[in-house]
């Protein structure tokens, strides 16, 4: 997430009358036209630049191409990103933001080469800073959540710097230290001016890409059934304020597995959970 270097349709697509999963056959090799005005978080995007045009095109021809990641990505947004919206809402954060855990983690607990992790791919220093809990045995950038509640901060922290919110995208990749010297250094005030390293340079049009896709998923080829979507999942959630020695034990107590357990609170990092005096953990239960 930081160096120093958003819901799906609601109306997911559905198969053509009469068009069966058998009949469906791989796009051909096309090109994709984009369309003629595009914005982000309410920002217009200058595509009469012609090299924003052809930066934004390369990324949506990518990703029109990316068909299984694609589609698992609508897939998983169907269930997580209604729950992170509620959130943006709540920090007056733009929805288009919804979009950024899609490209920085496919919406996996994964952890990059920089050892940021989780949906939101928070480095160590910055998710204690954005007050996430992060130990041995309990690290909250692991809890989709949470860490978009931390992500949250970091945004408006950021709005209130640059005042724009491509650049506070652009800055979630390089950081606000770097955008900002990058402003100072070539003399310009807008993201899409700027000359940058590659992965900064793309980064604000991935996301573009991939909301254009799913928010118009038939536009550019994808039919996803709507029974194929994940749904969310229906949790129960157990107060506890006592240390838990076994936490294989614990599942079994609470009528589950210890697989569903850490599927359902991978912020849980190891099979215990210690318990300072005062501390309370909510953990979640399949209901």
């Amino acid at each position: 997430m930081i160096s120093d270097e958003g819901v799906i349709d609601n109306e997911p697509v559905v198969l053509d009358e009469g068009l069966t999963q058998e009949g469906i056959h791989p796009l051909p090799a096309i090109s994709f036209e984009i369309p003629k005005e595009v914005t982000f978080a309410g920002e217009a995007v200058p595509l009469n630049i012609p090299d924003v045009h052809e930066r934004l095109d390369k990324e949506l021809q990518i990703n029109c191409y990316l068909h299984s990641n694609t589609i698992f990505l609508m897939k998983r947004a169907n269930r997580w990103l209604p729950q992170m919206e509620k959130i943006l809402h709540e920090y007056g954060i733009p929805e288009d933001f919804k979009y950024l855990p899609l490209i920085e983690s496919n919406l996996m607990n994964v952890i990059s080469h920089r050892d940021a992790v989780g949906y939101w791919q928070i480095l160590k220093t910055s998710g204690k800073e954005l007050g996430l809990e992060i130990t041995d045995e309990v690290d909250e950038r692991y809890d989709p959540l949470k860490a978009t509640v931390a992500a949250c901060k970091y945004l408006k922290r950021a709005y209130s710097k640059f005042g724009n919110w491509t650049m506070v995208a652009a800055s979630y990749n390089r950081g606000m230290g770097g955008m900002d010297r990058a402003l100072d250094d070539q003399q310009v005030d807008s993201y899409y001016d700027l000359y940058l390293n590659d992965e900064t340079s793309r980064y604000v049009f991935r996301i573009i890409a991939i909301k254009e896709i799913v928010e118009n998923p038939k536009r550019y080829g994808f039919k996803v059934n709507p029974q194929h979507l994940y749904p969310q999942e229906s949790l129960k959630f157990v107060e506890v304020d006592e240390t838990i020695k076994d936490l294989v034990v614990f599942a079994k107590g609470q009528g589950i597995n210890y697989k569903l357990l850490k599927r359902h609170n991978p912020w849980l990092r190891e099979d215990r959970l210690t318990i300072k005096k005062g501390k309370v953990y909510r953990i979640a239960i399949p209901a």
